[in-house]
């Protein structure tokens, strides 16, 4: 037999479960206990910024990309620019370091240089963080491209274009003795030690310059017309990598690779002209972000400067033809700066 339930008890009973609901719904919010020290950890703090030099992609992306993730907590920033002059760079670290910034953001103009230095900055209790090309020091971070990784994908894609023709390849360097640089050509050795076919007819330092590169690239093309590849370090100077080999009238027999920021016109604009066959990206914007989200972290986190250390090696991005119209290979400038 069923059990009839009179509505008023249904209704008593609807009533006591919402009664019993109340308290929870009623109750304050919970005041989550960390953003206020980390927000405290950050303002007012001073992250000096010395690049090799100002007024390039790279560098002035870099700048960018951390202020928009980090003014507006209310940290300060300090630019040093050395202008590509190395002892320059050095006074300006030096003075920094009697200053006391919070943190220092170096780009080292080769591994020795520095590295005293910045290791002396640490035992100050300020955070070191290197991009891209690092010192013999190895600070509480380093954020930037995996060099080795980047001359051994730009030779194996030489080595490709290379088959069926002479062979012959040219390597045109950084400043020697640059990570960048060093490290780059560890890689492209990698490589070419599982292609002994390929000759290497010029290997040279164009330092950085693309007039450099330019004129080193004429006289390697006059005399070796028949070259078919050239592995470039840096799209900057690869400018004039890709311009003597259009005098040359050899655009598209001449495989050229190289890499960089990715910026568009640096990058994915010239990739579309025919001026680079291959730019690996390192991706500016990204690496800013993750030099921010580090400052954040070692700032809120309260560990002494140099008791931690760690890498973020940037995840690359090939740009070829077949991607350099897209609105995701590459980034604009002008857009980091809004």
């Amino acid at each position: 037999m069923k059990r009839i339930v009179s509505s008023a008890k249904v209704t008593a009973i609807a009533l006591g479960l919402a009664a019993i609901a109340a308290p929870a719904l009623a109750q304050q919010g919970l005041d989550e206990p960390f953003q206020k020290p980390f927000k405290e950890a950050l303002a007012g703090k001073t992250v000096a910024y010395v690049p090799v030099a100002m007024n390039f992609d790279l560098t002035e992306g870099w700048y960018a990309g951390m202020k928009k993730e980090l003014e507006p907590f209310g940290v300060k920033f300090e630019i040093r620019d050395p202008n590509w002059n190395t002892n320059a760079g050095a006074q300006a670290v030096t003075s920094l370091i009697s200053e006391k910034p919070a943190v220092m953001v170096i780009h080292n103009p080769d591994v020795q240089t520095y590295a005293k230095l910045l290791q002396r900055a640490e035992n100050e209790g300020i955070y070191v963080i290197q991009i891209n090309m690092g010192s013999a020091y190895r600070s509480s971070a380093f954020v930037g491209a995996n060099w080795i990784e980047i001359g051994e994908k730009d030779t194996e894609a030489v080595v490709k274009a290379c088959q069926g023709k002479s062979n012959k390849i040219a390597i045109v360097q950084g400043a020697l003795s640059a990570a960048a640089s060093a490290y780059t050509l560890k890689g492209v050795e990698n490589a070419l030690a599982k292609h002994p076919e390929i000759k290497v007819v010029s290997s040279q330092a164009a330092d950085w310059d693309a007039a450099k590169a330019k004129a080193i690239t004429q006289t390697v093309l006059k005399q070796n017309p028949d070259l078919c590849g050239i592995v470039g370090f840096w799209d900057g100077m690869d400018i004039g990598t890709a311009a003597a080999v259009k005098e040359a009238g050899l655009t598209g027999k001449v495989f050229v690779a190289t890499s960089g920021g990715g910026e568009r016109k640096g990058a994915c604009e010239l990739v579309k002209s025919g001026a680079f066959d291959l730019n690996l990206s390192y991706d500016v914007p990204t690496q800013a972000a993750q030099m921010a989200g580090t400052i954040k972290w070692l700032l809120s986190s309260g560990a002494k400067a140099g008791s931690i250390k760690g890498s973020e090696y940037t995840t690359l991005i090939p740009i070829t033809k077949e991607n350099a119209d897209s609105q995701t290979a590459c980034w604009n400038l002008s857009d980091l700066k809004k």
